[in-house]
């Protein structure tokens, strides 16, 4: 099936194995996501042809179907989910309905473009370096990247371990924490919302003149939402720093785990995948040793900054989608940026949502909050409460 979106892979049914919180309500899956009797494709020809169709469910899909969801479909993902852009050499480019001339974001492409374009109620991607969040911001729609290890992983095709998640995009904030009471672990209640609402300059910094001006009445309500707010600067070092960080321990993960197969099989990748796989085969594990006891100590800077009462504000990406086909140095170094707003949660292990809170240009921009490890619940509901207080004050 090629739907006008081209977001969807397979139009799979998949039947509610069970009645609960998400009956009546209809999901797809990122083409990474084991689906009993289908075969995944990752984002590239190689590698479904070489691996077989799965013998059972993924075990988040499990519990969606458990919890009254039906599955519709799978979506397109870029290959083995190693970008940020949206744009597959072999399968070309789903359409973002949001801003249609731009790309709609990856490697969860499809899946943010099938939510918006209201194609399925709700969607699941992976987020490792910021997968669900570069394009739920890009096609305007709400997205939530969980506490590192919170949301079972068995059955994804995996691509860095240690940062590996599974996501989950909607259009609206009640059935984003509806997926979350599902696919999280359960949790005593505990306080309500966030004493300290605290904006990082260094992040930013990175924002575009016209997203930052687009966004900054949302940031003040924000601000103004908790019981105190205040600026921090996350990385004396520079946000760079945690990027190169980031990227050094994610490319040695990477190669470890596919670096065989791509030896073996040699795949065709686009230009642009294909550079990247060429620059991790060369990481060498005393640089990744280095990043990650560097890494630790940014775990414990952030866990000790945010601990249960407090929340980061930050833009999700650097602003609006990119136009289509855009080639080389210009978009790297896009991508490079927005790679140190994603990296501060994803070395952190931490929760982040992000909110389609503004426009730029006519096109979604995000804006991003962040809570300490294992608040998920808590950011959930924090955000589910405070978005129709906050579109009511603008």
């Amino acid at each position: 099936m090629k739907d006008q979106w081209n977001a969807v892979v397979s139009p799979v049914i998949v039947e509610p194995a069970g009645q609960g919180t998400l009956s009546g309500s209809s999901f797809m899956v990122k083409d990474v996501f084991a689906v009993r009797g289908c075969t995944n494709g990752a984002g590239n020809p190689r590698w479904l042809e070489t691996h077989g169709p799965a013998e059972a469910h993924a075990e988040a899909v499990s519990l969606l179907l458990q919890a009254g969801a039906r599955l519709t479909g799978t979506t397109h993902t870029d290959e083995l989910m190693f970008s940020l852009n949206g744009e597959n050499a072999h399968y070309g480019t789903p359409v973002n309905p949001k801003a249609p001339g731009c790309i709609p974001g990856g490697s969860s492409s499809g899946s943010a473009v099938a939510v918006a374009a209201g194609l399925a109620d709700f969607t699941l991607g992976t987020d490792t370096g910021g997968s669900v969040r570069v394009p739920s911001s890009y096609c305007g729609v709400y997205g939530m990247r969980p506490t590192h290890g919170s949301v079972t992983v068995e059955g994804v095709v995996p691509l860095a371990v240690s940062f590996d998640t599974v996501g989950w995009m909607t259009r609206n904030p009640e059935m984003l924490r509806s997926v979350g009471d599902v696919l999280l672990p359960s949790s005593t209640p505990g306080a309500s919302g966030f004493r300290r609402v605290m904006t990082a300059e260094d992040a930013w910094e990175l924002s575009d003149r016209e997203s930052a001006e687009a966004l900054a009445p949302y940031l003040n309500l924000l601000l103004g939402s908790g019981g105190s707010h205040e600026s921090v600067q996350l990385a004396p070092e520079g946000l760079s720093e945690w990027m190169t960080m980031f990227r050094t321990i994610q490319g040695y993960e990477i190669w470890q785990e596919h670096g065989s197969w791509i030896k073996r099989e040699q795949p065709v990748f686009g230009p642009d995948i294909a550079q990247r796989f060429s620059w991790v085969s060369t990481i060498e594990r005393v640089d990744f040793e280095k990043a990650e006891g560097r890494r630790q100590q940014v775990w414990q800077a952030l866990a000790e900054l945010l601990r249960e009462d407090g929340v980061l504000v930050i833009p999700t990406t650097t602003g609006a989608a990119p136009a289509l086909g855009q080639q080389g140095p210009q978009l790297e170094e896009r991508r490079s940026r927005t790679m140190q707003l994603t990296s501060i949660a994803g070395l952190a292990g931490l929760p982040q949502i992000t909110i389609p809170a503004a426009e730029a240009g006519g096109c979604p921009v995000g804006i991003s909050v962040i809570a300490g490890p294992g608040q998920d619940r808590r950011l959930l509901d924090w955000v589910v409460t405070l978005v129709p207080e906050v579109r009511g004050s603008l």
